[in-house]
């Protein structure tokens, strides 16, 4: 078997991170579905099996800080997540895989893959009414972000689409010096699934799909 070396890794990464973009800034359209086809002997142009960090951080945005204030609901980090105090929320990277084909190819989605974020997430506190979003997995195929909801400590919720990515933000692609790749500038809109659900647990009708919840920038190594 070929091992490959730090740089050919490195390479992977950078090809994979551009994949991503490219998909995201798809997102609405009609190659992005997650119904996958196209022949099985058509090889990726790369890929990675492995995704081992480093993290997904989303600057939120002053809108949705201030629409949760007016509805006196509090954001909070969940387990291995942080908040600092100029408003980003940080996801530990913990897992994944993301393939990419040739765009000219008969495969769609021709990104396709998960990135993982078990062990953390975000709280939305009012009262004694509590609500945990939490083990993110960003789909780049789909845009979506889903995961688990939890309300007051009880399982609401699995495999929830509860965030749409829009690429159509997107910066160009950074190469660091430790050897990762940040995609930075996709923006984070609450699904229609997820305002519905936290209206329903808040008692309230004020949320709707499509608030901006923030700028994302992702971090990967692999």
């Amino acid at each position: 078997m070929t091992r490959r070396g730090p740089i050919a890794r490195i390479g992977a990464v950078f090809v994979m991170i551009a994949a991503l973009a490219f998909a995201v800034a798809a997102c609405g359209d009609d190659d992005s579905t997650s119904d996958q086809t196209g022949p099985e002997d058509v090889k990726p142009v790369a890929q990675i099996d492995n995704l081992t960090g480093v993290d997904t951080q989303v600057t939120l945005d002053s809108g949705f800080v201030d629409a949760l204030t007016k509805l006196k609901v509090t954001p909070g980090p969940v387990g291995d997540a942080t908040i600092s105090n100029d408003g980003v929320a940080t996801f530990p990277i913990t897992g994944g895989n993301v393939t990419y084909y040739d765009p000219a190819s008969p495969v769609r989605p021709y990104v396709q893959g998960v990135i993982d974020h078990e062990g953390s997430g975000l709280s939305l506190t009012a009262g004694k009414t509590e609500v945990e979003l939490t083990d993110f997995v960003i789909d780049p195929g789909t845009s979506e972000l889903t995961g688990t909801v939890s309300a007051n400590g009880k399982e609401a919720a699995t495999d929830a689409v509860l965030f749409d990515l829009d690429g159509s933000t997107l910066k160009p692609l950074e190469t660091n010096p430790d050897g990762t790749a940040t995609l930075e500038g996709t923006t984070v809109k609450l699904s229609d699934d997820a305002a519905g659900l936290l209206n329903d647990t808040f008692g309230i009708n004020d949320l709707e799909g499509g608030l901006v919840v923030g700028i994302s920038a992702i971090t990967v190594k692999g």
